[in-house]
């Protein structure tokens, strides 16, 4: 039988890895058993922070959305329970920025949802 030899594959593995560990912290870019834990466990904070995003951008947008309908006379909820119930088809991102760069026009929502 002829012998194999891994080490090209092996090298090449470890390379990859280590070429994206290679801003972190003590032995976690120099290292490759503590390379490979640091990477595997960042892509799962990765991956839980692309979640964590989309909610956070939730609440950020209900916000400001409360603040600037608060001014106009109307609670959070209210308001949002009567643009359902006027079918105004705007979400939350849009009435956001609606409230920081136009509040005028976020007034005229508000006054005719009312």
């Amino acid at each position: 039988m002829v012998r194999v030899k891994r080490g090209l594959m092996t090298k090449k593995r470890h390379s990859k890895i280590l070429k994206a560990c290679k801003w972190y912290r003590m032995l976690r870019s120099r290292s490759f058993t503590n390379a490979k834990n640091a990477w595997m466990k960042a892509g799962t904070n990765a991956y839980i922070g692309r979640r964590r995003k989309k909610r956070d951008f939730r609440r950020l947008w209900n916000v400001r959305i409360n603040i600037a309908s608060r001014e106009n006379g109307l609670s959070y909820s209210k308001f949002i329970n009567a643009l359902y119930k006027k079918n105004v088809a705007l979400d939350r991102k849009v009435l956001s920025n609606l409230a920081i760069s136009n509040p005028k026009v976020f007034s005229w929502v508000v006054e005719f949802v009312k």
